[in-house]
């Protein structure tokens, strides 16, 4: 957290970002963005420093042999790593972007915070105000119309959206499913397909306990839309319930990454 207390884009952006270099050409980027499920552009990178982002809109207008400083545009937004995530929406929606490179004090690329993971941010824990914003959230980046609704989903229909789950936090949540104290789940119903937007430490102890159906927010969608967390879920093979790894925290490789950018 930040010194305000409030959710900074530190604790929500991806480390692991894909970058090209100033000398990469159009047809080499051009082919990336074409393999690649989800990319749209790149940050341009001297290094670790960011020199500018390039967009397949820049890549449309330009010869294939031209490399990325003839094209890129140097006139970017960026979030700092200490911004308040609220902060971070705002630019986002405002500006269009799907995502915005984060940059440290020194200028380098210390990871990416998208449009998905600002909807993360506002689902930590199940509450009706969060779920609230969330809908709020989604109807504003989608442009479509939401409700609410309370209701029991079988985990069987779910889709999970977080590849990994924390060993010791499982404990936790089995200690609040035996006592009845677990929260609902919070659920987006986009056309059919159930995805799980918070609660997976929640439906994985659920599952080993042998419990197939879970109170849950649901937000229903007024129209199929392309959520970013259903891109990622498919990316990363995420079907159901069981596609979840289990991992000891201090094993889990983003601890070990945040370590090394500490130290350097």
């Amino acid at each position: 957290m930040g010194n305000s207390g409030k959710p900074t884009v530190r604790e929500y952006m991806t480390r692991d970002v894909s970058t090209v270099e100033l000398d990469d050409t159009v047809e080499t980027v051009s082919r990336r963005i074409a393999e690649s499920d989800g990319f749209s552009g790149f940050p341009v990178t001297d290094g670790r420093r960011v020199e500018g982002f390039v967009s397949a809109r820049d890549l449309l207008l330009a010869e294939e042999y031209e490399p990325m400083f003839r094209v890129m545009s140097e006139d970017i937004v960026v979030a700092h790593p200490d911004m308040a995530i609220q902060d971070a929406a705002r630019v986002i929606l405002r500006s269009g972007l799907q995502k915005l490179p984060v940059v440290d004090d020194a200028g380098h690329l210390v990871g990416i915070i998208s449009n998905a993971d600002v909807v993360r941010s506002q689902i930590e824990r199940a509450t009706p105000d969060k779920v609230d914003n969330l809908t709020q959230t989604l109807e504003r980046i989608h442009g479509v119309d939401a409700h609410e609704e309370r209701r029991e989903v079988s985990l069987a229909d779910l889709t999970p959206t977080q590849t990994t789950v924390y060993a010791d936090e499982l404990e936790g949540r089995k200690y609040e499913l035996e006592r009845g104290l677990a929260e609902p789940l919070v659920v987006i119903d986009n056309h059919g397909q159930l995805l799980l937007a918070d609660g997976h430490h929640r439906v994985k102890a659920a599952q080993r306990a042998g419990i197939e159906e879970m109170d849950a927010y649901v937000i229903v969608l007024g129209e199929p839309v392309s959520l970013g967390m259903a891109e990622t879920a498919a990316e990363s093979g995420l079907e159901r319930i069981d596609d979840i790894d289990v991992v000891d925290y201090a094993h889990h490789p983003l601890v070990e990454t945040t370590h090394r950018l500490q130290q350097e």
